[in-house]
């Protein structure tokens, strides 16, 4: 079961009745049912591992409760980090010895190992992980209760793909639910349907295009393939960010908070700036649990740059096991480390040349040159190899402005039709991020209506779905692109 499937949207309604109809006490072992009902319905076998991360953070949660040994806490990360290098990383690692062994002519003749990835394993193995370090650092107190611990392991919001929750924030709520208020129904079905918005109506429209394009890069002009490009910048937003809506929501419904993903953020006016806004529960659990444990800022210049790259480096990895991944983390190290030398120069033309830092164009331009530099950064992400990745980069240049207006757009996957919707939603897209930018939260703007004007725009945002969604027969609803990490 996914969560973009009518199964869904009959299995969240279920478990939200039975969850306000029972008592307070027993609300989590009910949701840990239901949860591995959910994800076993993806991926039965994969359980197994969801339940191994579970047992031995579990375990090694009581004994560092007891006596904080490293030696617990670096067994548990082994073990668990084995698992994930073994299932994740065991193809690239043999790919990439078969290529360095083939330099000195010496050839494997079946390097791949082909392993099963446990759907969403990078997610709540990392959830999990981050508990045990908490504890070992004293933040937190371990949870005694295996089922309940079970429950933030596996929470089917969130296990699929996030957001990475801290047990500091999840288990108290799971200890003391919070009663039923028809707000938090009403406001989580608000966030899920934004989340389907930007899901069906528009990350799966762009896809199309995107697909097209980047199947044969080598067959289109530069001008297409920056236009493809930068689609996929908003695709990967949409995508990501509407299934991390729906999960936000579907935990609304029942009441429970989720922390926030995303801040808008292609309006971030640097690249630091970005991973504040970008996947933030991934950049806090890399800060809090590598960059700070290697040394931060605190051990000089060039180790905090070393400690910035490997960081980045790690990410990179992290999302997947290729050295495009690798390339696009070491690009984003590489943005921050020169943004930071060039600091002094920055500084230094702003006073000589009398810049108002607060002014509407210099914060434009920022956004610009932000958005350049990680829309150029998804080329890697995106690309199936490092040399596709290298020739779309080295031919999105060559400019032919009449592609633009030729017609030559519309023959990318989407017809006139397909391509100015999505011209149109992405217009509603930055139209909102604008909006929640400046602190106006548009479904308050709804909510505070009379309730014939609600309930109408309600409606037509739910036919606005139906009809314009990319849904139906030979639909991949599994087709989320961070499902794969």
């Amino acid at each position: 079961m996914q969560v973009i499937t009518i199964e869904f949207l009959i299995f969240l309604p279920l478990v939200a009745l039975v969850y306000y109809l029972i008592p307070g006490k027993i609300r989590y072992i009910w949701l840990l049912v239901a949860s591995y009902f959910f994800y076993m319905s993806a991926s039965p076998v994969c359980a197994l591992f969801l339940v191994t991360s579970t047992m031995t953070t579990y375990a090694a949660g009581l004994l560092l409760q007891k006596k904080r040994r490293k030696s617990v806490l670096v067994c548990c990360l082994l073990i668990n980090l084995g698992i994930l290098g073994v299932f994740k990383y065991a193809d690239f690692a043999c790919g990439t010895a078969a290529g360095i062994l083939s330099v000195f002519h010496v050839q494997m003749t079946d390097p791949g190992i082909k392993l099963l990835l446990p759907v969403g394993i990078s997610f709540y193995m990392f959830q999990a992980l981050g508990y045990v370090i908490d504890v070992y650092r004293g933040d937190i107190t371990a949870e005694v209760n295996p089922f309940r611990y079970a429950l933030f392991v596996s929470f089917f919001p969130e296990v699929m793909s996030g957001p990475i929750e801290r047990a500091g924030h999840m288990l108290p709520q799971f200890r003391e639910p919070a009663a039923f208020d028809p707000d938090h129904v009403r406001d989580g079905l608000l966030r899920m349907m934004w989340g389907y918005f930007l899901k069906m109506v528009l990350a799966d429209r762009i896809a199309i295009l995107v697909n097209t394009v980047y199947a044969d890069p080598e067959k289109y002009p530069g001008t297409v393939l920056l236009v493809a490009t930068i689609l996929y910048t908003f695709q990967i937003y949409c995508d990501f960010a509407g299934y991390t809506n729906i999960a936000v929501g579907a935990a609304g419904v029942m009441g429970i908070q989720v922390m926030e993903n995303f801040d808008c953020p292609y309006l971030a006016g640097s690249i630091a700036d970005f991973w504040r806004r970008w996947h933030i529960s991934l950049s806090g659990w890399f800060r809090d649990y590598l960059y700070f444990p290697l040394g931060g800022n605190r051990k000089g210049l060039v180790r905090k740059y070393i400690n910035i790259m490997i960081v980045f480096m790690v990410s990179g990895l992290w999302h997947g096991a290729d050295w495009t991944f690798v390339l696009w983390g070491g690009l984003h190290g590489l943005y921050q480390i020169i943004g930071k030398l060039l600091m002094p120069v920055r500084n230094f033309m702003v006073k000589a040349f009398h810049v108002n830092r607060n002014s509407f164009s210099h914060r434009l331009l920022k956004i610009l040159c932000t958005f350049s530099l990680v829309s150029f950064a998804w080329i890697f992400f995106r690309a199936e190899d490092i040399n596709t990745a290298l020739y779309v980069a080295g031919h999105l240049w060559h400019f032919q402005p009449w592609v633009l207006t030729d017609g030559t757009l519309y023959g990318l996957g989407l017809d006139a039709a397909g391509f100015n919707l999505m011209l149109g939603c992405l217009a509603v897209l930055i139209a909102a991020d604008l909006c929640h930018f400046h602190g106006l939260k548009i479904s308050e703007k709804i909510t505070a209506q009379g309730i014939w004007l609600r309930w109408l725009i309600y409606i037509a945002a739910v036919m606005f779905i139906l009809v314009c969604g990319i849904w139906g027969p030979g639909y991949d609803e599994t087709g989320f692109i961070y499902y794969q990490f």
